[in-house]
């Protein structure tokens, strides 16, 4: 317990303070955000905003991480590295894309096939490290290794795990388009993990997710949640500066990441639900206009639509906010449902 508070204490402090100077370094150099010229109207008053602020995020939660093994205090697993290495790859993939879009004065960076394939290979790599070396079970899980249980194998699993990876990181990209929507989604998101990793190590008889690596993924969820919300102290509405693709990338492999070593695969959509809404929203929008002609909403991600309806920026951003608590509500009671079930069953 005392590694989990350690470890949201001290992202949360590395992400509160190094964020402004993460801002003043990014002004001098007049690194900002271009806003896309099809996007809403409001939103071009905050072209020149700092970006790349997932630098700030990812940076706290590795320090936080680490902190948390001082003096003994947490043993490093080869679990929580490989986690923590993932989230800086997918950070780093995200960075090479606001690095052309800020150097090159544009909203697009990397081309979409060189993103997805840069994705694709973390991705697998991280995939085949966990099958390869982490031992992570390849059966099919909901809330446990278990459940359902059924045996992928280890080709089934590594492209499941791969597309989970994929889909979540894009997933949270999307979302990624109002002042702090993202940063307090994910943090919602993180706690979830921090919960069902404490969880796990005080029940490993029923999860085997092997000790102490159960509570190092915790340490890591925690210092990502306390990294979040200090972020969130400079980035809710009026913003002064944007996560980026170095953020949304990053914590969108890191939810899913946590999710594969937690044997949460199922539960993963639940836990992300806020972000299978977005890009459900997106699907639907570009599904429905190329086959039949017309849009269902007035734009997407679904938040864009709720803004020209009328509602204010913040008003969108809390009731989001909501859902994705709403959402982590929902997947630690049906994690904590099963595991009464399954006490029952013994």
């Amino acid at each position: 317990m005392i590694a989990l508070l350690i470890g949201g204490a001290v992202g949360l402090l590395g992400s509160l303070l190094g964020t402004p100077v993460l801002i003043s370094a990014l002004r001098r150099r007049s690194i900002g955000q271009h806003i896309r010229e099809d996007g809403p109207q409001g939103h071009h008053e905050k072209a020149g905003t700092p970006t790349m602020g997932g630098i700030a995020i990812i940076g706290a939660g590795v320090i936080g991480y680490l902190a948390a093994h001082a003096e003994g205090i947490q043993i490093f697993t080869s679990r929580g590295l490989v986690a923590c290495a993932a989230i800086c790859l997918f950070g780093l993939v995200g960075f090479a894309d606001d690095w052309l879009k800020v150097s090159r004065r544009r909203s697009l960076g990397l081309s979409a096939r060189t993103k997805a394939g840069a994705l694709l290979v973390v991705s697998i790599g991280f995939a085949v490290v966990a099958v390869r070396v982490l031992h992570v079970s390849t059966r099919l899980s909901f809330v446990r290794f278990d459940s359902p249980g059924w045996q992928l194998g280890a080709v089934g699993w590594v492209v499941l795990a791969a597309l989970a990876q994929l889909g979540t990181t894009n997933a949270v990209n999307l979302t990624d388009g109002l002042d702090g929507l993202a940063a307090g989604a994910t943090g919602f998101s993180f706690v979830s993990f921090t919960v069902i990793g404490f969880f796990q190590l005080r029940h490993f008889s029923v999860y085997h997710n092997p000790y102490p690596a159960s509570l190092d993924e915790a340490v890591l969820a925690s210092a990502m949640v306390g990294a979040c919300a200090g972020f969130l102290w400079w980035n809710c509405a009026p913003a002064r500066i944007f996560m980026g693709d170095t953020g949304a990338l990053g914590l969108g492999g890191g939810i899913a990441v946590l999710a594969l070593l937690e044997n949460l695969d199922l539960l993963l959509p639940v836990i992300g639900g806020l972000f299978v809404l977005e890009t459900l929203s997106v699907i639907i929008q570009v599904g429905s206009f190329r086959f039949f002609h017309r849009r269902v909403f007035r734009m997407a991600p679904i938040h864009h639509h709720f803004e020209l309806v009328g509602w204010p920026e913040t008003t969108v951003i809390v009731r989001f906010w909501i859902l994705a608590a709403a959402f982590t509500t929902l997947a630690v009671g049906a994690f904590y449902a099963d595991y009464i079930a399954h006490r029952g069953g013994l």
